[in-house]
């Protein structure tokens, strides 16, 4: 099980990213965002930071529907994300480990090359 500090340790721990200031989290890196506090909207109401959820970037539509579909107790998105590359995790469902993963994962998509961004992954 994972929270909202680990996403902040994991996050922190990657070189070259920027934090935002936030209600919750956000993390950028060469000025580009790769995981985030999940901003809920619901029709007539305020959004509301889930510090629960992340939003991680993840590349492409295939991989998004891969983690929607192979996992779908841990991954979600919504209407609003729809045709976007980002997909919500729900951070009491996901290991520390697997965590550091995806954090890992969606830094590397962003970061520039010149940051060492697109590496490939290590083993």
């Amino acid at each position: 099980m994972a929270d909202a500090d680990d996403v902040r340790r994991l996050a922190r721990a990657l070189p070259h990213v920027e934090e935002i200031d936030s209600a919750g989290f956000d993390f950028r890196v060469g000025g580009k965002g790769f995981v985030w506090s999940y901003p809920e909207r619901s029709p007539g109401k305020p959004r509301v930071i889930r510090t629960d959820v992340a939003v991680l970037f993840v590349g492409d539509e295939a991989e998004k529907q891969a983690l929607l579909l192979g996992e779908p107790g841990l991954f979600f998105t919504t209407a609003g994300y729809d045709g976007l590359p980002l997909v919500m995790v729900r951070l009491a469902e996901v290991s520390p480990e697997r965590l550091s993963e995806l954090v890992t994962d969606a830094w590397r998509m962003r970061a520039p090359e010149a940051l060492g961004g697109d590496r490939p992954s290590p083993g």
